[in-house]
């Protein structure tokens, strides 16, 4: 796992850049793209369960679902940050992307640290050091859990009938 740590007001620019918007549609079009203009190694090195740690309002900027759509396809696991946009942070639940907001965790990282999120108990921990955050309301966890707003939504529907 790679802990990927930026700073305050990454915007949906840095995470994916407006010039692809219109000719990159697919996850597999959006991904190599990813970040390309903040990090040059990150759409080549990041895997599956890798955390993003980032300073306060991450995901400003304007509305675009690319960034959170690259983020789940390749397995991110989380983005832990000081602080979100508010566009940004509703995408990210509508898409199923697990967002934590935890500025003592974020300051507490030095690279190389180690970082396990957990989010049903609330608790990060960084290196030896941990941290708890409010719980997440149970049905931004059943929708993460389903995988976004449309399963989560489909699901209950098909459970209701």
């Amino acid at each position: 796992m790679t802990i990927w740590a930026y700073g305050d007001s990454i915007n949906t620019d840095q995470l994916f850049p407006g010039k692809y918007i219109y000719t990159c549609s697919t996850t597999e079009e959006i991904l190599p793209h990813m970040l390309e203009d903040l990090d040059t190694e990150y759409a080549s090195n990041v895997s599956e369960g890798d955390i993003i740690l980032a300073g306060d309002n991450f995901g400003c900027g304007s509305s675009r679902e690319h960034p959170v759509l690259g983020f789940k396809a390749v397995g991110l696991k989380a983005v832990v940050a000081k602080s979100f946009a508010r566009i940004f942070y509703r995408a990210a639940i509508n898409q199923g992307l697990l967002l934590i907001e935890s500025p003592e965790a974020v300051e507490a990282y030095n690279d190389g640290d180690t970082v396990e999120v957990d989010a049903i108990n609330g608790t990060i921990k960084v290196g030896e050091q941990e941290f708890s955050f409010p719980p997440l309301p149970a049905e931004v966890l059943a929708i993460n859990e389903a995988g976004g707003l449309l399963p989560y939504v489909r699901k209950k529907l098909e459970n209701s009938q």
